[in-house]
């Protein structure tokens, strides 16, 4: 019988709505970051106790414990089992957030929504990347990354026109991304559960491929060599990223661009090219040229903007070229790349687990920088912090330009049996 995914075809709908997982959690980091200005001065916390908020949030430490929790819980009970009631976690999270009346009730709210938001993503990209033609999976993983820019492009826009309005701006954005949940929450419940993993649990002999559980994710030399080039891939850049998007105004701060207006339109401009990456770039090439070529000339775009953000005098020119360049860069990008190959370097039995452990160790990675970002970047300097961020990028595009997998066009199974040694069996 044919293998999933050679000719079978996935509805957008089901990939667009799984998608929409990190759509929340790209507008989760953005509503704290155009948000945390006005807490911090409403409640009157510190630089360190913002840290902590940044640290402990869906752009860190708790999207770290949710994934952690959430990938298991995935390949034991199911994708659906996942994405049927992370949300609901989520939709506390932020109306506890919109309605925050001092600094721990906020704490509390980052951490939840932290939590279900690392619990969701892992799920959303192993499910779509399972359900696509094999000839299609970039685009259709690809639109996961779509929808992480779109949350952060909507979400500065919205700060933007609602910055007059001070604190009471980012609690309407906020309540915005409780709708959005529930909207999301509401179009799953009618989505049927990945045919791969259904497949693989029914049947035993799939045990014999990749082998079953944590003891063969960790124990397999395959699986530690994966984790090792996906780390290097996408912690190290996913560190500098995670602080361009919940400090970047600071960064603007820093680079000599004050007005928060300006910066909100500028990081909304920044993500419409992230959109255009990642659907004219990925998207489209992706699944017919080099893997490798294409995510190195995203990594090497990446690193240009920011060496231009950090090193050149700042201009209307020179922070327009930092949007296209970070921006685009972005779209095409490690985070792309990282969903695409996670999905791909596992087996089925814990490529769940896989994303939740990977995602765990990168939003660490987030978590330390993030702690101590806002204080670094005072006492530091643009100048002496960014030479940091743009070092930790170039071992990412080192990573990716040596060690880039060559799996475009095959099945999950073809590539099972590649890695495994094992005849591939069929999953249906």
């Amino acid at each position: 019988m044919a293998r999933i995914g050679a000719k079978s075809t996935t509805g957008w709908k089901a990939t667009i709505s799984v998608a929409m997982s990190n759509y929340i959690e790209a507008g989760s980091i953005i509503a704290i970051a155009t948000s945390l200005g006005f807490w911090q001065a409403q409640f009157g916390f510190t630089d360190g106790f913002a840290g902590l908020l940044a640290a402990l949030s869906a752009n860190a430490f708790g999207a770290a414990i949710g994934a952690i929790i959430g990938g298991p819980l995935c390949d034991r009970f199911g994708r659906k089992f996942i994405y049927t009631y992370d949300l609901m976690v989520y939709m506390v999270g932020v109306l506890i957030a919109a309605f925050a009346v001092n600094e721990w009730m906020l704490l509390a709210a980052f951490v939840i929504t932290g939590i279900a938001v690392g619990a969701g993503v892992p799920a959303s990209w192993t499910y779509i990347a399972e359900e696509a033609p094999a000839d299609k999976r970039a685009a259709h993983v690809g639109t996961a990354q779509l929808a992480w820019s779109v949350g952060p492009m909507i979400g500065f826009l919205l700060a933007a026109l609602l910055e007059p309005l001070g604190l009471l701006g980012s609690r309407i954005i906020f309540v915005h991304l409780f709708v959005v949940a529930f909207v999301t929450w509401w179009v799953r419940q009618g989505l049927s559960e990945s045919k791969r993993w259904k497949a693989a649990r029914d049947d035993a002999s799939a045990n014999a491929i990749g082998g079953k559980g944590l003891k063969a994710l960790f124990g397999r030399k395959q699986n530690l060599t994966a984790r090792l080039f996906l780390i290097g891939v996408y912690g190290f850049w996913n560190t500098v990223a995670g602080q361009g998007g919940i400090f970047m105004p600071r960064v603007y701060d820093a680079a000599g661009l004050t007005n928060a207006q300006q910066q909100f339109f500028l990081q909304s401009l920044l993500w419409l090219f992230t959109v255009l990456g990642t659907y004219f770039g990925f998207m489209r090439f992706a699944d017919r040229v080099s893997r490798r070529l294409l995510y190195v000339i995203g990594a090497v775009m990446g690193i240009a903007g920011w060496v231009v953000l950090v090193y050149l005098p700042a201009s209307a020119v020179t922070m327009l070229a930092f949007a296209v360049l970070w921006g685009f860069a972005s779209g095409i990008g490690a985070q792309a790349f990282y969903g695409l190959w996670t999905a791909e370097l596992f087996s089925t039995r814990y490529r769940a687990s896989a994303q939740g452990v990977l995602f765990f160790a990168a939003r660490i990675m987030v978590g330390i920088l993030s702690y101590g970002f806002p204080v670094w970047l005072t006492t530091m300097g643009l100048h002496g912090l960014g030479a940091l961020l743009i070092a930790i990028l170039a071992v990412a595009l080192l990573v990716g330009a040596i060690w880039a997998p060559e799996t475009r066009g095959k099945t999950l199974e073809e590539i099972e049996e590649e890695r495994y040694g094992a005849p591939a069996k069929s999953l249906v």
